[in-house]
């Protein structure tokens, strides 16, 4: 851009935000870095460090020259991602709550916020980047590396919310990242990236759970029935899990691990298998509902597109065919890996993330062979 703007950057106290703040203010527009708060229960600098984040942040800001300010949306938070996370997890679901989060919070509390501060645009240091089509829409494009594409959690974005949104980091590596924050004498450089749930920090999240959803027992069983151990709630397991069951391998000796497949709610039993490759575990049908197209259309259903069931996957070639006007069914080339109701199926046409909605339903390999 040839023009000098007014941009609020979302400055989390990480390396990533850091230098897209950098960046920005070396292209002459005006910065204002803001830090957000947006979560208080139990914070502990233990699992959410957010004093910490705070106070790099404002460190950042110093060395970079540029205003800075803290705003808290812990209620938004708390109201529009974290009860329905909740709700989601105690449905029998596996909800992903960056993508909400970055709908609700960063992109429509966080913009809001900046626009009552006067700016043309709002920054962030996602891994991803936009362009404008021949109608003047906003598209969203996948980063340039590819092993940090942050388009995936993105993709439920809204015309109003992408076109504001500027992402300076799409055009680089995570490694260049990090080598013009220890030249700029950013005092994040070194930091290590933040994982764990949006807002909430890296805590054991099984004893997190049970804060807020009470433990249900039941039978843990195999699809045929034999029961082969005891789970703590069906809430606190997620489809694919392997670690934390506390079951062995089979009586006769067959020492493959087990996996979870398949929750049952009103038996209230976890269906466990042994081997990644059971075909329970796969699936080539899935149910998307809820869908979000960007262009605010939605692609051509003859058209092979790729699509990612979790985030970092690579992108698998699919078909899809439309049910009603918010449900359609991905038909995939080749079987994928324990799709889970509640996380999203993410379209792509190339480059361009085209939108996408949230699995409810996956016919397993299985089920496919017994009809």
């Amino acid at each position: 851009m040839s023009f000098h703007q007014r941009i609020v950057v979302g400055l989390s106290g990480g390396v990533d935000s850091s230098v897209a703040a950098w960046l920005l203010k070396q292209q002459g527009h005006e910065v204002i870095g803001v830090f957000m708060k947006n979560w208080e229960d139990d914070d502990t600098d233990s699992y959410c460090p957010s004093r910490q984040d705070l106070i790099d942040a404002a460190s950042v800001a110093d060395v970079i020259g540029i205003e800075f300010d803290a705003v808290n949306f812990s209620a938004e938070y708390r109201e529009r991602v974290f009860a329905e996370f909740l709700r989601e997890y105690e449905a029998g679901r596996t909800p992903n709550p960056d993508v909400l989060c970055n709908s609700e919070i960063k992109f429509r509390a966080f913009l809001d916020h900046a626009i009552t501060l006067g700016a043309d645009a709002l920054a962030t240091g996602h891994y991803a980047r936009t362009a404008f089509d021949e109608n003047a829409r906003a598209v969203l494009l996948k980063a340039r590396d590819a092993s940090k594409d942050q388009s995936y959690f993105l993709h439920q974005l809204r015309q109003p919310q992408l076109q504001p949104a500027r992402f300076p980091l799409g055009d680089l590596l995570k490694s260049e990242v990090r080598t013009i924050a220890k030249r700029e004498g950013l005092p994040t450089w070194q930091k290590k990236d933040s994982t764990g749930i949006c807002f909430i920090g890296e805590r054991p999240f099984r004893e997190f759970l049970e804060r807020y959803l009470p433990r249900a027992p039941g039978k843990m069983v195999t699809p045929e029935g034999a029961v082969v151990g005891e789970h703590q709630g069906l809430a606190y397991y997620t489809l694919g899990q392997r670690q934390g069951l506390g079951i062995g391998g089979t009586r006769d000796g067959d020492g493959e691990p087990w996996f979870v497949a398949e929750k049952r709610l009103k038996e209230n039993e976890l269906v466990v298998v042994q081997g990644h490759d059971h075909p329970l575990l796969y699936s080539d049908t899935v149910t998307v509902q809820q869908l979000h197209w960007i262009a605010g259309a939605p692609p051509a259903a003859a058209k092979t597109l790729g699509a990612k069931l979790r985030y970092r996957m690579p992108d698998a070639p699919c078909r899809i065919e439309w049910r009603d006007d918010d449900t359609v069914i991905a038909r995939f080339d080749a079987p994928q890996w324990t799709p889970t109701p509640g996380q999203y199926c993410v379209f792509y046409d190339d480059d361009v993330c085209l939108g996408g909605g949230v699995i409810v339903h996956a016919v397993s390999l299985l089920q496919t062979a017994k009809s």
